[in-house]
Formats: C-alpha cells, sequence, structure tokens
C-alpha cells in the first residue's frame, strides 16, 4: 500500500519578508524597539537633548577674529587669498570700465548684434528692447555692474568647471572622486557658499564673485565631463588608428564631439552666476541685487520692481541667445561667417565711438521712467482693497494668514513636538525605503548633525516650510503636468511661461508675493512654490510622454478609459520621473524658503542673514552649515538609486 504523504503547510511570514519594503520596516522596527529605550532613558525623549548639542559659537568666533585681525598680514592672505581679491576687484572694475565707455548706445548694439548673428533678427530686436528698458527704468549703472560681475564670475566658472569636467571626463578615478562633491554642491541651496567666502575675503565684490564661482562652475564639470565621455567610440578607434597621441585625440575629436553638452554647461553656468550674483548682493555684490535687497528690507514693492525687471530681461537675454547657439551647433556653417562677425564687430565698435564723441555715454536721466511711484499706488490700493474684507472669497492677506495658521503652524508645531529620536527614526526609512543603508545613514547623519549644531528648532521651522511647499507644489505640479501630457494644446501654451519662469533668478520671485501677500512665512511658501513649479510640471509631462506607446495600444484594445491608462499605465510607467520631479521639487523649495528669510519667513535663513548683517559670523555659519545638512537630508530622501529607478521603470 503506498504511503500518502502531505506537504507540510507554508507559512506566511517568510513570504512576507521576501518583500523588499517589508523586509526594511521590519529590520527599522527591530533597531527601534533595541535603540530608542536605550536613548530615551540616557537622554530626554522631547527635542534635541542638550547633552548631544556641541556650542561651535566660542571656536568659530575665535577663528573669525583671528582671520580678521590677520588678514593684512598673515602670508597666507597676504601671498594667496590677497592675490585673488585683487585679480577679481581689477577684472570686474576692468570689465566695467570697459562697459562704460563703451556707452549704452555701444553696450546695447553689441549685444543686438551677437544675438543677431547667432539667432538671427527677432531675438537681436528683442535683445536690443532688453537693454534699452533697463534704461528706461532706469537702471543702466546697476545693469551694468551687474553684468561687469557676471562676465568675471562666468568666465572664471567655466574654466574651473572645464577643467573639472576635463580631469573626470578622462579619469575613471577622478570621475569617482568629483561625481558626489558635485552632487552635493547642486543641491545646496545658494545662500549656504556665502559665509565661508565671506569669512575669508570679507564684505564685498571679491566674495561675491568667488561664491558665485563656486555655485555656478558644477553644471560646467557635469556637462564637460558627460559629453567627453559620451563621444562616439567609433569616431574615436577611427582616429587612434592613425595613430594620433592622446593629446591629438583630444582636441581633434573629443573636444569637437562634445560641443553641444559643452554650450548647454555655459547655458547653465550663466543662468546660475546670474541667479547667484543677484543673491550675492547680501554680502556686497551691489548692482541690480542691491537694489532688490534694499527695496525689500524697506517693503519698497516699487523700486523692487524696477530693478527685478532688468534682471528678468537679462536672464531671457541670456538664455535664449546661448541656447540659440547650442541649437545652430549642428546646423551647415554659412558663407562668410567669419566676415560677418567682422562686420558686426566693426558696427558695433562704431556705434560706440559715434556714442562717445556725441557724448552720449551715460543714459540721459530725462529717459529714465519712474515705475516706483505707480507700482506703490497699485500695491496701497491692492492693500486697502484686496488683502482683507472681500466678500466670501476673503483677501489675499487673509489667504496667507489662513494658510499660516491651518498648515504652517501646525505642521511646524507637530516636527517640533516629535521627540528626536522619531525624527531620525522617520527620517531613516523613508531614505532606507527609496534608496539603500547608506543613503539612510547619510541622511540621519545629516539630521543628526542639525541636532549637535544646536539649531534643532530653527531647522524643523525651516523643514515645515519646505514640507508645506512641496505638497503645494507637487499638486499644483502633477496636476498641470498630467494636463500637458494629455494635451498638445495645453503643452503649447504652457511652454513659454514656463521658460520665462525657468530663467527667472530666485530672488525675483519675492518681489510679486510681498505685492500680494506682505510679508510672513506664508508670502516665502508662495514664492517657493512658484519657483519649483515649472521644473515639476516639465519633468512629469516629459515622463508622461515617454510611456511606451505599445503599453498605452495595448490598454486601449482591452477598453481601459483614459482615467485607466493614465491610473494603471502611465503613472506607474513614468515613477521614475515622477521621482525626480519630486527630488528636484524638494531642492528648488529649499532653496527659495530659505531666501525667503528676507521677507519674513524666519528660521535658519534669517540666522544667516542676521549674521552677516551684524556680523556674527559664528551664527550665521552655523545657520549655513543646517542648512546644508538639511539639504543634503532632503536630497538623500527624495533621490532614489539608479537600481530601485530602472526597477520602478
Amino acid at each position: 500500500m503506498a504511503t500518502v504523504t502531505t506537504a507540510a503547510p507554508r507559512i506566511a511570514v517568510p513570504g512576507v519578508l521576501k518583500h523588499p519594503v517589508l523586509r526594511k520596516l521590519l529590520l527599522l522596527a527591530l533597531a527601534a524597539a533595541i535603540l530608542v529605550p536605550l536613548a530615551n532613558a540616557r537622554w530626554a525623549s522631547g527635542t534635541w537633548p542638550a547633552a548631544l548639542t556641541v556650542d561651535f559659537t566660542e571656536p568659530l568666533t575665535k577663528a573669525s577674529v583671528w582671520i580678521i585681525d590677520n588678514r593684512d598680514s598673515h602670508p597666507l592672505f597676504l601671498y594667496f587669498f590677497g592675490h585673488i581679491s585683487n585679480a577679481v576687484v581689477l577684472a570686474v572694475r576692468a570689465v566695467y570700465l570697459v562697459l562704460l565707455a563703451a556707452g549704452w548706445a555701444g553696450v546695447t548694439a553689441a549685444a543686438s548684434l551677437v544675438a543677431w548673428r547667432v539667432a538671427g533678427f527677432r531675438l537681436a530686436a528683442g535683445t536690443g528692447i532688453a537693454f534699452l528698458a533697463c534704461g528706461f527704468l532706469g537702471m543702466w549703472i546697476p545693469t551694468m555692474q551687474t553684468l561687469a560681475l557676471m562676465v568675471v564670475a562666468v568666465l572664471a566658472s567655466v574654466a574651473v568647471g572645464a577643467l573639472l569636467g576635463l580631469a573626470a571626463g578622462l579619469s575613471d578615478r577622478m570621475d569617482r572622486i568629483l561625481r558626489p562633491v558635485l552632487d552635493t554642491m547642486q543641491v545646496l541651496p545658494a545662500y549656504a557658499y556665502l559665509l565661508p567666502v565671506v569669512l575669508v575675503f570679507g564684505m564685498g565684490v571679491p566674495a561675491a564673485v568667488l561664491a558665485t564661482v563656486v555655485y555656478a562652475a558644477p553644471p560646467m564639470a557635469r556637462l564637460t565631463a558627460l559629453g567627453l565621455r559620451g563621444a562616439d567610440k567609433e569616431v574615436l578607434e577611427a582616429v587612434e588608428s592613425l595613430g594620433t597621441t592622446a593629446r591629438q585625440r583630444l582636441l581633434t575629436a573629443r573636444i569637437p564631439l562634445a560641443r553641444k553638452e559643452l554650450l548647454l554647461g555655459l547655458n547653465q553656468t550663466i543662468m546660475m552666476a546670474l541667479s547667484m550674483a543677484v543673491i550675492a548682493s547680501v554680502i556686497g555684490a551691489g548692482g541690480l541685487g542691491d537694489r532688490v535687497y534694499q527695496a525689500l528690507g524697506s517693503v519698497d514693492v516699487g523700486a523692487a520692481l524696477a530693478a527685478g525687471i532688468p534682471i528678468v530681461l537679462l536672464a531671457v537675454v541670456l538664455d535664449r541667445v546661448t541656447g540659440a547657439a547650442g541649437e545652430a551647433l549642428g546646423d551647415e556653417p554659412q558663407p562668410n561667417g567669419r566676415a560677418r562677425w567682422a562686420y558686426a564687430l566693426v558696427a558695433a565698435v562704431a556705434v560706440a565711438v559715434a556714442g562717445r564723441l556725441a557724448g552720449r555715454l551715460d543714459w540721459p536721466d530725462a529717459w529714465a521712467l519712474n515705475i516706483a511711484e505707480p507700482v506703490n499706488r497699485a500695491v496701497d490700493w491692492m492693500t486697502d482693497h484686496l488683502y482683507s474684507g472681500v466678500p466670501v472669497i476673503g483677501g489675499t492677506a487673509d489667504w496667507a494668514a489662513h494658510f499660516t495658521t491651518w498648515v504652517l503652524d501646525p505642521v511646524r508645531d507637530t516636527l517640533q513636538w516629535l521627540p528626536w529620536w522619531s525624527v531620525l527614526l522617520i527620517v531613516a526609512a523613508l531614505a532606507w525605503l527609496i534608496g539603500t543603508w547608506r543613503t539612510a545613514l547619510t541622511a540621519v547623519l545629516a539630521m543628526a548633525a542639525i541636532g549637535v549644531l544646536g539649531v534643532w528648532e530653527p531647522s524643523l521651522d525651516t523643514l515645515s516650510q519646505v514640507l508645506a511647499a512641496v505638497a503645494v507644489t507637487l499638486v499644483l505640479g502633477f496636476a498641470t503636468g498630467i494636463a500637458a501630457a494629455r494635451s498638445d494644446r495645453v503643452e503649447r501654451m504652457l511652454r513659454p511661461v514656463l521658460d520665462v519662469f525657468q530663467t527667472m533668478p530666485q530672488f525675483v520671485y519675492l518681489i510679486p508675493v510681498v505685492a500680494l501677500f506682505g510679508v510672513g512665512r506664508a508670502p516665502a511658501v508662495a514664492a517657493a512654490v512658484v519657483y519649483a513649479l515649472p521644473a515639476v510640471v516639465r519633468i512629469t509631462t516629459q515622463g508622461l510622454r515617454q510611456v511606451d506607446p505599445a503599453a498605452l495600444e495595448s490598454a486601449r484594445s482591452l477598453g481601459a478609459t483614459p482615467a485607466q491608462q493614465l491610473r494603471q499605465v502611465q503613472l506607474p510607467l513614468a515613477r521614475p520621473a515622477l521621482l525626480l520631479a519630486v527630488n528636484q521639487g524638494v531642492v528648488l523649495v529649499l532653496a527659495v524658503v530659505i531666501i525667503g528669510s528676507l521677507v519674513g519667513g524666519g528660521a535658519l535663513g534669517y540666522e544667516v542673514v542676521a549674521g552677516l548683517a551684524q556680523g556674527d559670523l559664528a551664527t550665521g555659519l552655523v545657520a549655513g552649515a543646517a542648512i546644508v545638512c538639511l539639504g543634503l537630508m532632503l536630497d538623500r530622501v527624495t533621490q532614489p538609486t539608479e537600481r530601485r529607478a530602472k526597477k520602478g521603470a
């Protein structure tokens, strides 16, 4: 008689443990069950314990005092930093004097002729109108100051970035070394770069230029390395077979093949340099940014707008000209191209000489239009009629107050109420679920460093503003991106608006929100939402449009409705793009929330500005270091690893 054997019943637990998310959560729960009671017994369970805080005020104050006392006598400053500072000052002054010597007519003509040679008559006309508008607004001299600083900063950024990109593009070892450094530098808010250069160079143009170089060089480095590494292998092999040396291959093959990436790097460097040059007005850069900064300090919206419009015009012109130059690289060279450039140069010089002979170098005061007064009258009218008391809908000030009371205050109070160890545990869980244990460890250490620095509560205040702004940005961005992905007409309507918004420096976004909402945390959040929204919309639209058409066709053949196609096919397949949109939204929101301290955002950004304004570099440096840690933590929490992104795809 055959023996009947029965299979042992399967236990469900191992099957559950095979799921990576549940396995990670169980491991975290086990670690928390062991570590939390120990931490709770050793330290208090509320805010970050004082026993784990290190007071850096005294050593940082001593260091800053030593630097200030020895800036004019120590060999390091006399023979290294001093020469760098003098070279920067001389270079900026030389460019500024050249611009003044060319006069408003010469500068406008030169800019228009360059735009004409690169992209044609329409862009040339737009460039001329943009420069003339700077003069009509009474901002010609500040515009030339900003442009002079920009020229020097961009040249230095391109040189540094190209050298770093060259090293990373030709050496795997250098690429591995530089990649995490450049990754970290590109997620840090611009404010984080101000304090270190001020500590070494003091307030003024040298610190502003060097902060701009450090901020703007990474995109040039990354795109240079990308272009060199992406060169066509077959072309390189063909060149190598001709017996060329490594230097000849670089000059005759690699660099020419990487021209588009190099020009894109130049475009990104110019835009980031303009953004930073405006922000650097906080440390004495002067120019248009200083006009905006002073006007915002006195809540003079009219004066801020008069300086903000030239910044926007300058950003749009620079973006369009460099972008058009990149697109023209693939075209056939025009006949007599060099001769036409020579004609354009001669025409620009002729206009400049004519202006000099006519005594019209400076913009005539009689031609300047005062828009500050009518703008301020309009703002006063808005304050009287739209800020509050509007039937049914309330007013803009009421909206800001309700958002602060119902959203910002509860989120901040909840974060500050949570035990410190629970915040670290939440950060670890989010970072590990979306990445690896290394990602989680980096995020936890960055968050713990904030507590060690002694700025736990201000950092949570900043974090609450970031979370609220990101939530609003993602709701609006995903909805708009889905609409643009499903309708070509909507996408065409949005494209020029997004183009302009993505070229505007961060500082400019503060002007309209102050006019609409006054000052406070809600206006800072509103500026952050408007700044981050274009990137989220574009990445979402691109991700949804790149979904495999075969998958959509299969869903349609099964009778799926458009809503089902979106929910069950497009969104799951576009998951990597959506995660990237979240990451970029978080990074961009943080950058403007920090700057929002200038309009009442408070928290970490306020401590940086207060430290700069009062000469208390210790407070400013600690807050700046906390901003770095917060940016690093948020990037790691929202940045999926490449392996997980591929699985999502």
